[in-house]
């Protein structure tokens, strides 16, 4: 009798898909061909997962520390469509969702806090990865289709020795299927899903793998999939659903083996992601709120513009991954380019003229419509070469080196229509035009960011299997430059120009691993890694907009700021013996430099922080088990500990004033993460005849408190005196909010029958009870302008049909 009921087991099982392939330099196409192997042996094997990542059967004991790996049935089993989705069933994985395409990923409570659309020079804390291929950046977090994937692993700790800047907290790794010499198979899947008080949503997905007779072979996947719209929006661009959108994309791999020892493997990745909208549900608006529509000017996921908004993300991806096995050395060559371009349009409407009010303008400018655009657009190139033992001798080992060209270039435009004519009405003719720098009329505010980042490593790291005890040790050097130009101009701006500003950084990061196997059953590791973080320079203030005391507490620090580093040190332990697998693991991290991102009070600029001393200390736990025949139970969680161990102070001496409006004071803790997180999960399926299996799923998702910068730790609840006199308000109106994000819970159900056939078919309630969960705090001006929250979607009834075919 074959069940296959193994959403959550596998969740810790299939975690050996990195085990040999991490160290991660094992990832080479041959470890890719073994997918295929692995996949066949899933199926043959029920819910035992084999790896051969190293051309040797591989458990999760092996992985000689702690991560995680999603499976595709564990994806599917959930109906994850976004990391997000994903970070809820992984201890020690968050993910603070700002819209389709902008998720900011943080592990282990590693955390900057809040990265906004307009901080380009922020370098992101954890890397991200397709397959090979490095396809993170800061804010814009790829978000990439989950379809035909054969994992997504979770690699937690600083990874700095294998891959570099950009992993100090951690990796993740979307791995996906490869194409397979000599079968023919494939999936189709469809959806339809409708959101509560939102409208319909779905998609169709499909793959197919083709031999190209014996030595060739391709793999196409493509996708479509519609966003189901949940924000209502009021005011003249009133509309329902306004933040639905759509994704659509695929992917194209060609396999040519010409001989057994010479795999080379082109890829292109195509996808574009656009919204219609965001998920933000407002508070306060300068054009509406409760001193002028009355109590209750906003219900739950409502929000008020003058404008319609726009996100667009479009990336192509080409890569060419090609080895060759000299026998017990293997060469492997990664080559990747990346091009994307990102649109962020806003309704900065109230941001403009809070200002508006404030310079005195003629209220008949209230009407005009201010769109804030920012464009991002990339390009990206990386090789990196690297040998490898293949043999099955006691000492394995890797040595390679890494080569990065980025090309980044950011722009700001805020067009508003006819703006220069009441500037020059009340502020004197030619004003506006006196302070363009060179950019058109009726754009208060412009910048121009070019960057340039090169980035040189060579890195190795070896084990040496002594029998019952293990030792790994390796290192990394890194050479980094970053030249970057600031040109801005009109009224909002300081008219700044400033080419050339210069970063650059070198160092080593080392990693040492100890692991003692006593039994096959059960595996201790202990470990110390370093990770780090490029510096970089700041964007200057938009000195018109500040308030005098703005001006005098984050003045000063609009200069530079330096890397951060980080220690980890951890020890764990995994268990696993029949029906019962348990991995758990401690750690503490010791940050120097913290690089915290903070809102500038009414400046409506970023500036960002070294932060001299910090630390993040936690335990993770996995439990999977399979206590009766069709019964499979797991709980996956984490308690984090992230403080502050350095209160920031002025250099004058006086830190009060700058400790409260920055939240950077010892004790306090390190944004953006819960310090409690978990999953449970319980499957039951048997067979419903010769044909069919069934199966019924629940799982609860619980996601603690936390705030979103660290500011909004002090004088919580926080009050945001507005200071606007307009529409019938004073200019004494304040709002009083409470900071801390509360913690939610997410009950989700499943049903599905799974037929011998290939057909399943399952029905799902994500969300269950309705929860509104808040997600982030999203001001603008320090909250002149407006307040509200990010929320996640509400509850969601779904029906999933998937095909598979293939001999």
């Amino acid at each position: 009798m074959t069940i296959r009921v193994q959403a959550v087991r596998s969740l810790l099982v299939s975690a050996a898909a990195l085990a040999v392939a991490t160290p991660a330099w094992a990832q080479t196409e041959e470890a890719e061909q073994a997918q295929a192997a692995n996949q066949d042996a899933e199926a043959n094997q029920g819910d035992v997962i084999i790896v051969t990542a190293t051309k040797r059967a591989s458990t999760v004991q092996d992985v000689p520390f702690s991560i995680n790996a999603q499976s595709q049935e564990d994806i599917q089993r959930a109906n994850a469509s976004t990391i997000e989705d994903i970070s809820r069933n992984v201890a020690g994985l968050t993910v603070q969702n700002l819209g389709p395409g902008q998720s900011q990923v943080s592990v282990r409570g590693v955390s900057a806090g809040q990265i906004v659309r307009d901080q380009p020079g922020v370098k992101e804390q954890v890397g991200v990865y397709l397959d090979e291929s490095v396809i993170s950046l800061s804010l814009f977090t790829p978000d990439f289709d989950l379809f035909d994937l054969n994992r997504v692993e979770t690699l937690r700790g600083p990874q700095g020795t294998l891959f570099g800047s950009g992993s100090v907290g951690g990796t993740v790794r979307y791995i996906t299927n490869q194409p397979r010499l000599g079968r023919m198979e494939g999936l189709v899947e469809g959806n339809l899903n409708h959101v509560a008080d939102g409208e319909m949503g779905g998609h169709l997905k499909g793959a197919i793998n083709v031999p190209l007779g014996e030595t060739a072979a391709v793999r196409a996947v493509g996708y479509y999939q519609r966003y189901p719209g949940f924000i209502d929006a009021l005011g003249p661009a009133s509309g329902d659903n306004v933040n639905d959108g759509v994704r659509y994309g695929g992917r194209l791999s060609l396999l040519w083996q010409p001989m057994e020892d010479l795999r080379i493997t082109p890829r292109v990745v195509y996808q574009k992601v656009e919204s219609d909208g965001f998920n933000r549900e407002e508070e306060f608006n300068l054009f509406r709120n409760d001193f002028i529509a009355g109590p209750d000017a906003f219900e739950d996921r409502e929000q008020y513009l003058l404008m319609r908004e726009k996100f667009r993300d479009k990336t192509l991806l080409a890569d060419l991954t090609a080895s060759y096995d000299f026998g017990g050395v293997e060469l492997t060559s990664v080559s990747s380019y990346i091009d994307r371009e990102i649109l962020v349009s806003r309704d900065a409407s109230a941001l403009t003229h809070s200002v508006s009010v404030d310079l005195g303008l003629d209220p008949d400018v209230l009407v005009i419509p201010s769109n804030l655009r920012d464009t991002t657009d990339l390009k990206t190139f990386t090789q990196e070469i690297r040998l490898a033992s293949t043999g099955d001798g006691p000492l394995q080992w890797v040595v390679g080196g890494f080569y990065s060209d980025i090309e980044r270039v950011y722009a700001q435009r805020l067009p508003t229509p006819g703006y220069d004519a009441f500037v020059d009405a009340e502020l004197g003719a030619g004003t506006s035009a006196g302070v363009a720098n060179g950019f058109g009329p009726d754009s208060p505010y412009n910048a121009d960011l070019p960057y340039d980042i090169k980035q040189k490593a060579i890195f190795g790291e070896a084990t040496y299997d002594f029998g019952q005890f293990k030792l790994t040790a390796g290192a990394r050097y890194y050479d980094f430059k970053e030249v970057r130009d600031f040109v801005s101009g009109g009224l909002f701006s300081g008219r700044d120009t400033r080419i050339a500003d210069k970063t650059k950084s070198d160092g080593i990061s080392p990693r040492l691993i100890a692991t003692w196997e006593p039994n096959r059953n059960l595996t201790v590791n202990v470990q110390a890694a370093k990770g780090f973080r490029l510096g970089g320079v700041n964007d200057p203030l938009n000195i018109p907009l500040c308030s005098d005391e703005d001006e005098d507490i984050f003045g000063p620090f609009a200069g530079g700021y330096d890397d951060e580093t980080l220690w980890n040190y951890e020890a764990g332990l995994k268990y696993s013996k029949g029906p019962l697998t348990f991995n758990a693991a401690v750690f503490h991290t010791k940050i120097k430099d913290l690089q915290v991102t903070l809102d500038a009070g009414s400046c409506s600029s970023r500036i960002v922080f070294n932060v001299p001393k910090a630390h993040t200390t936690g335990v993770e736990l996995e439990i999977a088990a399979n206590p009766l025949p069709g019964l499979d139970v797991s709980v996956a969680g984490s308690f984090v500990s992230a403080e502050f161990d350095s209160t920031l102070s002025r250099v004058d001496g006086v830190p009060d004033d700058l400790t409260t409006a920055t939240g950077i004071r010892e004790g306090n803790r390190l944004p953006s993460v819960p310090k409690f997180q978990m999953a449970a999960s319980v499957t039951y399926g048997q067979p419903l005849n010769d044909n069919a299996d069934w199966y019924v799923n629940a799982s609860l998702q619980h996601v603690g408190s936390r705030f979103t910068q660290p500011a909004d730790q002090e004088n919580n609840p926080r009050t945001f005196n507005h200071g606007l006199p307009v529409f019938g308000m004073t200019g004494a109106e304040a709002t009083i909010l409470d900071l801390k994000l509360p913690s939610y819970g997410l009950l989700n159900l499943s049903a599905g029958l799974e037929f011998n056939s290939g057909l399943d078919v399952v029905l799902y309630v994500n969300n269950l009870l309705d929860e509104n969960p808040k997600l982030s705090f999203d001001r603008e001006r320090g909250g002149r302008a407006r307040l509200g929250y990010n929320v996640g979607q509400p509850r969601t009834i779904g029906l999933t049909v998937r095909q598979k075919f293939g001999n």
